[in-house]
């Protein structure tokens, strides 16, 4: 971990026993309540997902927040219904593609992209190598 703001504390963080599906799920659950416990604990969560590499490319935090907050990853925030296809899985990889309902009704489709992690100290965790939409 290069950056001090990595993880953040007092929220969920990676762990070798939740899989794929489990990951997406902590992260879309935290980004439909986005500021509790804490302002943005949603999008601080996500970062906490975050491969190195996806980190190496969005980060540090403020970065990352500025990121979500903008008009592609805006509809994560506070969504009020999220529909999951099946992780597609090979290996250590996996793809998910989610359906995010706001409360003003649209609907914005993603896929999340994950990897287990090689390294310390995250070695054998799932984690979010990118976002589509």
């Amino acid at each position: 971990m290069t950056h001090s703001d990595y993880p953040v504390s007092d929220l969920p963080t990676p762990d070798p026993r939740h899989g794929p599906e489990t990951v997406v799920e902590i992260q879309l659950e935290a980004l439909a309540d986005n500021d509790d416990p804490v302002e943005n604990a949603g999008i601080k969560t996500a970062y906490n997902f975050a491969s190195p590499a996806n980190r190496r490319v969005t980060g540090p935090l403020d970065r990352f927040v500025r990121m979500v907050e903008g008009p592609r990853y805006a509809p994560m925030i506070d969504h009020v219904e999220a529909e999951t296809d099946p992780v597609e899985r090979s290996g250590e990889q996996a793809k998910q593609r989610v359906a995010l309902t706001g409360s003003a009704g649209r609907t914005v489709s993603y896929q999340f992209a994950l990897s287990v992690c090689d390294r310390e100290p995250l070695d054998g965790c799932w984690l979010t190598d990118s976002v589509l939409d």
